[in-house]
């Protein structure tokens, strides 16, 4: 069935949420609660949310409000019809005979809850009504999460879920996995479980707060928040409500019990108001000494409180095997929750879904994780599993694979959804090459270029495998949350620290070398980015020679911020977009003027609907709201260019001394306003030096080289700068940065 119109009822936060990103999919949408009111103010939440529920603020006046008692008659004419109101069963009940009284034949009904079975659901539902109800449990924020949940029984019409998995899947952009009935559904058991496990370790280990975040974080694939800073996120009372639940509806037995079970210090944080973020604080709060905001740890022997300690374990790679065999507190500590993970999760097929490999696109999707647990398994190896592991008796999944010793049980990927995914590209690679920045998949007729750096952030050996991967078409493209968040500044430093300019200068030059040789290859090169993709990411991307973007992009030359300017090409490739309009033929400061602003402010888009008036994508870059696609969508390019030829190189005629009066000027008001202060000026100075040209005029022709040159001479004045070096090192500390 076709599905052209949705009512939500209750405009909370998942309740709106859902709303939003049906109106990005250029779905009519009507949400609805008690009062109209209720609903207006949700709508403005949507219209003013950080970071961003909507692609388009413009069209936030397409989802339409009103109330349960006025603009019920909306119902009548929804195909679907999803409830997202409080987690109370007689409120739902309610709303579900109000809903079937009036609803059109045929449409379906869902629940967004995250944790009341179907069967309790719909107890008072007719065998008929039954077959279109099932559960659509999003992920929050809506926009951001790819997962979808769809919970069904043994009622239900499996076409008509197939159906809506279709639509969730292409219109909305869903990882939309079907599963069965079952406490906590896929991603939540599995995910808090985890939760459970990494906490109650490190409690039975002795090890601190910070030390476990260390471990269950980054060298584990899982963000970089850790168990405790992530409790503390979600909120510490919420967490225990949401294990009193799991308590409830698990079998005695379960191993979940165990590690549900309530701990006093989580107890007396509770009853104390120390709930998490939102509270007082948690496992970490704030704490103000000497004037100065102090970030503090609990100590989960004592209960007291002190200042932070930076755990440094020496990796910041996902290698399992080195993790596990570690022979020290850290390396005990991962062994025992990745092996309690995946005797828990194997446990659990075919119960809550017979394809295991749901269980860890769940956990991609849903946490954020980058291996889910039977792809730890198999990173880990069968054979290395089984001489560590202690007792699995009753796991059939563990027991099976034990007697076969199958070190490629694993199989294909992504058995959830018809498309060509990387996932399962990657798995069917001809040789897997590359280095410690980067891997190189190649295969017939083309390869993919794969970042593998902390934020994938570029150095060296990205470059060099960009470069390496050039002798057929070429896909840059990766599984990670971020495309690229730029230049690898910490590398950068290394350097600047040792007064090795020089290093610097040969890493600059090399970058710029290769986005040229992208640009002007043999064979197409395609970008297909992301999440974060600025300042370095950024001009990999603009240089390639095609885009295939993701809505959920944030993208643009950020590098002032640091007290830098784009030297990758970033200025080069701005000005020649600016260049390249109707208001630069007319006015030769336009383009220099314009991109002034954009890069001077460092000025990002979230979304491909901002990018496009920046000029950061262009109207026939591809924008594709399904992550997945972004593979399928790049190959396709591929075949529809099988006759490219490289572009013909830029030239440039930029105005010179006459755009930098006005660039001078714009930049003095600034300062007599103290919007920039001192090194502020000196940047932007830098970079009005490149963007009007440098020493030349109008009528003479200036090359991609020359405008190479001009970035590259700015770039390497600011670096030398100890203020240009304190911005940096102030946001490799704090994530913020330095106005000086």
């Amino acid at each position: 069935m076709e599905i052209k119109k949705v009512v939500i009822i209750g405009s909370g936060t998942m309740g709106s949420g859902i709303a939003a990103h049906l109106c990005n999919a250029n779905i009519p949408v009507t949400l609805l609660d008690l009062k109209t009111e209720i609903s207006e103010k949700a709508r403005d939440r949507i219209h003013k949310s950080k970071p961003p529920l909507l692609l388009d603020k413009t069209k936030i006046n397409n989802i339409k409000v009103g109330n349960i008692s006025d603009n019920f008659s909306e119902v009548e004419e929804a195909d679907w019809v999803v409830e997202a109101v409080v987690e109370r069963i007689d409120v739902k009940h309610d709303i579900y005979k109000k809903i079937f009284n009036v609803r059109k034949k045929g449409a379906i009904v869902s629940s967004n809850t995250s944790s009341i079975p179907i069967k309790v659901l719909s107890q008072h539902l007719s065998e008929e009504e039954k077959k279109d109800f099932c559960i659509t449990h999003f992920f929050n924020p809506v926009r951001y999460m790819g997962l979808l949940e769809i919970v069904k029984n043994e009622n239900n019409d499996l076409d008509k879920i197939n159906s809506l998995k279709k639509f969730c899947e292409i219109e909305l952009g869903k990882g939309a996995i079907i599963c069965n009935d079952t406490p906590g559904f896929l991603g939540n058991r599995i995910g808090v479980f985890a939760m459970q496990v990494a906490m109650t370790e490190a409690f039975k280990m002795k090890l601190s707060v910070e030390e476990a975040d260390a471990i269950f974080g980054r060298p584990m694939g899982i963000p970089k928040t850790g168990v405790f800073g992530l409790y503390d996120l979600i909120g510490i009372d919420l967490m225990a409500d949401v294990l009193k639940s799991f308590i409830k509806e698990l079998p005695e037995k379960d191993p979940f019990q165990l590690v549900a079970k309530e701990i006093p210090l989580v107890k007396k944080l509770i009853e104390t108001g120390y709930t998490g973020r939102k509270g007082k604080g948690g496992f970490y709060r704030v704490n103000k000494t000497d004037g100065k905001k102090i970030m503090e740890a609990l100590n989960l022997q004592t209960g007291e409180y002190s200042s932070s300690k930076k755990i440094n374990i020496k990796t910041e790679k996902v290698d399992l095997k080195s993790l596990i065999n570690r022979n020290d507190k850290y390396g005990k500590y991962a062994w025992s929750v990745i092996s309690k993970i995946i005797k828990y999760a194997s446990s659990l097929v075919p119960g809550i879904t017979k394809e295991f490999n749901d269980i860890d696109e769940a956990m991609r999707l849903g946490f954020n994780w980058s291996k889910g647990p039977f792809e730890m398994l198999e990173e880990i190896g069968v054979n290395n599993f089984f001489s560590k592991i202690d007792e699995y008796k009753n796991n059939n999944f563990l027991e099976n694979l034990a007697q076969s010793k199958n070190e490629e049980f694993y199989g294909e990927r992504q058995k959830y959804t018809k498309i060509e995914t990387l996932g399962k590209a990657k798995k069917t690679a001809m040789s897997v090459d590359g280095n410690n920045s980067a891997k190189i998949y190649r295969f017939n007729d083309y390869n993919i270029v794969e970042f593998t750096t902390k934020a994938n952030a570029l150095d060296y050996d990205s470059m060099d495998a960009l470069k390496k991967a050039t002798d057929k078409p070429l896909i840059i493209i990766n599984e990670s949350m971020q495309f690229s968040a730029g230049v690898n500044l910490t590398y950068t430093m290394e350097f600047a620290d040792k007064r090795d300019f020089k290093s610097i200068e040969k890493f600059i030059k090399y970058f710029q070398e290769t986005c040229k040789h992208l640009k002007y290859s043999k064979y197409p090169v395609i970008s297909a980015p992301s999440g974060l993709t600025l300042g370095g990411g950024f001009e990999v991307m603009v240089q390639s020679n095609f885009v295939a973007s993701h809505t959920n992009i944030v993208v643009g030359l950020v590098e002032t911020i640091v007290g830098l300017i784009p030297a990758g090409g970033g200025c080069k490739e701005m000005l020649a977009r600016w260049l390249d309009t109707d208001e630069a033929k007319k006015d030769p400061n336009f383009a220099p003027l314009k991109v002034f602003d954009i890069i001077g402010y460092g000025k990002t888009a979230t979304s491909p609907v901002e990018a496009e008036p920046m000029k950061y994508l262009m109207p026939e870059d591809k924008k594709i709201m399904n992550r997945n696609s972004l593979f399928e969508v790049s190959k396709k390019i591929l075949e529809d260019n099988r006759d490219f030829i490289a572009p013909e190189e830029l030239k440039f005629n930029l105005p010179g001394k006459s755009v930098l009066e006005d660039m001078n000027k714009i930049l003095d008001n600034l300062y007599n306003e103290a919007i920039i202060l001192d090194h502020g000026v000196i940047v932007a100075k830098e970079l009005a030096n490149v963007l009007s040209g440098g020493d030349t005029t109008i009528d003479k022709t200036l090359s991609e080289d020359d405008l190479f040159k001009l970035e590259l001479d700015a770039f390497m004045k600011l670096i030398e700068t100890k203020e240009t070096q304190d911005r940096i090192k102030h946001t490799l500390a704090t994530g913020k940065p330095l106005v000086n």
